[in-house]
């Protein structure tokens, strides 16, 4: 299964490794900065990479690269969804999941890690669990452990793992009863130049943080369940009832966790929450250009579009932009090219726009091809594909918990093509 696993920085740095099966040298990582280099970005790196000896398996998340070398064949997801796993994990340990933090709690890294996979294979990949065997650091302890010795491994088995539902420990309680879920929407779309749809499809989670005592058992139906397409269930979740009445029910792990993740792909059913009218020309014989963009809502259910992002990676030929922006600010860095526009909220009543001049190279050719725009945005209050809870019920315990369900839709990979 997994032999090592190597944790690389954005400038190419080894900064962890972990070995369990057998020390593989760092020199396999040769293979992996190859095809880093022939990538145009990080994201773009290759998720498997064969090597004569090897398979390197990583994923890309907060600027590191998670590389996992593996020398027999194994199911690529498989060992993509642990080292997403172990994101999460260090994500939940130490607030964030940067080199820095990496680096400060590096014992505990290695501790979580080690109960993480036994001789290669998965063994504790719940939160809850881990944090009864590996204690999460506190400006406390971590002093306590300098003077002592001691670590921050627990005394005892985690009551979780004895049970017959591992992912909950028992004997839980709460003063307050409440369980939250956040159904999270990620829209990848490419829009052409005309404004029509080439491709959409939406990524979807739903996070829980579920703090109840004792042994509830929770129901989860919608409204519309048949949208679901392609879903992946955390291992609480009775699949057989899903099958037969698209009902989730299950005995939820003790605090954060993910519910389960789905994809919406019918073109159809994707519905383009914005729209882009552009005008960015280039004249031959000409150093100037015309640039102008405007940014507004469609299809959003009255709802506001907010934390508004333009990106636009210009042409080489593209000197400096003289650009007005109707609402918030905009930046052009002449030596990479980059435009970025933070427009923030759209008003429907007076859209965002940005409009001005481009300087080119005198005497330069026209450019092949016009710059693409890249999109960020999130509404709240909505899943964009018209998903929607009916109703969470509980079974097993008699107090009335407190329920609350939120909805958010954010663009994902949102291009437009000019």
């Amino acid at each position: 299964m997994i032999h090592s696993l190597f944790l690389i920085n954005a400038s190419g740095d080894i900064f962890l490794e972990k070995h369990w099966k057998s020390v593989v040298s760092r020199s396999v990582c040769d293979y992996f900065f190859e095809a880093q280099e022939r990538a145009s970005e990080a994201e773009n790196v290759p998720p498997v990479i064969p090597t004569p000896h090897h398979y390197l398996l990583s994923v890309y998340r907060h600027k590191i690269f998670f590389v996992a070398v593996i020398q027999s064949e194994v199911p690529p997801l498989f060992v993509i969804e642990f080292l997403h796993r172990v994101v999460d994990t260090f994500q939940d340990y130490f607030g964030v999941c940067s080199e820095v933090m990496i680096k400060d709690n590096v014992v505990v890294v290695y501790e979580v890690l080690e109960e993480m996979l036994d001789n290669g294979f998965p063994l504790a990949t719940e939160s809850n669990i881990l944090k009864e065997l590996i204690k999460p650091p506190t400006i406390l302890r971590t002093v306590v452990n300098t003077i002592t010795g001691s670590t921050n491994v627990g005394d005892q088995l985690p009551t979780g793992q004895l049970s017959v539902v591992p992912w909950r420990r028992t004997g839980v309680k709460y003063t307050n009863n409440e369980a939250y879920f956040d159904v999270i929407e990620e829209i990848d779309a490419i829009i052409d130049k005309s404004g029509s749809t080439i491709t959409a499809e939406i990524q979807g989670v739903i996070d829980a943080c579920v703090k109840l005592t004792g042994m509830p058992d929770l129901t989860l139906s919608f409204m519309n369940p048949r949208l679901l397409d392609d879903v992946s269930f955390h291992p609480c979740v009775r699949f057989k009832r899903w099958e037969s009445e698209r009902i989730l029910s299950f005995i939820p792990p003790d605090g954060n966790f993910r519910l389960l993740s789905y994809h919406v792909s019918a073109q159809n059913l994707v519905a383009i929450p914005v729209y882009v009218k552009h005008n960015i020309s280039f004249r031959d014989g000409s150093s100037l250009g015309r640039f102008e963009i405007t940014v507004g809502p469609k299809q959003t259910m009255g709802k506001t579009i907010e934390g508004v992002m333009v990106a636009s990676q210009m042409p080489k030929g593209v000197l400096n932009m003289s650009l007005t922006p109707s609402q918030g600010t905009h930046i052009f860095d002449p030596v990479t090219k980059l435009l970025s526009w933070d427009v923030g909220k759209i008003n429907p009543q007076k859209l965002p726009s940005l409009k001005g001049t481009m300087s080119l190279q005198a005497g330069a050719s026209k450019p092949d091809e016009n710059p693409t725009i890249n999109l960020q945005f999130k509404i709240q209050q909505l899943a964009i594909s018209g998903l929607k809870v009916n109703r969470l019920d509980m079974y097993g315990e008699k107090y009335k918990p407190f329920k609350g369900i939120k909805y958010m839709t954010k663009a994902g990979k949102f291009q437009v093509r000019t």
